[in-house]
């Protein structure tokens, strides 16, 4: 993989004014993927917008990792009913037409 597509999650920590043992939570809860490259840390690009999400719960709403965890599996499940709901919504308009 790319260095360039790689952000160092040292750089992700000081510019949101976090701890690095956060972004390894994560990471060990399966809510985010690392890339370890001659012992530092990087972040997949597009991983970020999930990741700062979950820095907004956590810094600025004050959610645990649990809490954390738990919205961010409801919002999964939410999405992908709402690709079912698109899907079936689909197929029942080739009945209907």
């Amino acid at each position: 993989m790319p260095t360039s597509q790689l952000i160092a999650a040292t750089e992700f920590c000081i510019y949101h004014n976090i701890e690095l043992s956060f972004i390894e939570s994560l990471q060990q809860s399966g809510l985010i993927t690392v890339v370890v490259q001659e012992e530092r840390i990087f972040v997949e690009e597009n991983e970020l917008p999930q990741l700062e999400k979950m820095v907004r719960l956590y810094h600025e709403m004050d959610i645990n990792l649990e809490g954390i965890e738990t919205i961010t599996y409801l919002l999964q499940r939410m999405n992908d009913m709402q690709r079912q709901i698109a899907e079936l919504n689909k197929r029942l308009s080739l009945y209907e037409g």
